[in-house]
């Protein structure tokens, strides 16, 4: 991004998502981690989530890594979750016995 006032937009966000994939990354990731912050569209609430490449996991669950996105269960609630690497869409699944729920986000480097 050459000019400093480029708008932030899902595909530049992917971009960012793919460079540090592919590069080390900074702070206190360790090599093959990656902080993303994720940001609910509705409520504006965000939260980190770690991405570890090596390991294949996410915040310490195991994940499935694949080109196009990565998927994993949280062992503490149950909820799935998948993250398009493209876009930094977020699909969050809440299973229950009345049908369960869809939840989207949108996820992004972090600071």
């Amino acid at each position: 991004m050459s000019n400093s006032s480029a708008k932030w937009t899902p595909g530049r966000a992917a971009l960012a998502v793919l460079a540090a994939c592919a590069g080390s990354p900074a702070g206190e990731a360790r090599a093959g981690e990656i902080a993303l912050t994720c940001t609910n569209p509705i409520s504006g609430a965000s939260w980190q989530i770690m991405v570890d490449y090596e390991q294949a996991t996410v915040d310490s669950n195991p994940a499935r890594v694949s080109d196009s996105e990565i998927s994993w269960r949280d062992a503490k609630d149950g909820w799935r979750y998948t993250l398009d690497r493209k876009s930094g869409k977020l699909t969050v699944v809440l299973a229950s016995a009345t049908g369960g729920n869809f939840l989207y986000d949108q996820c992004s480097p972090g600071n």
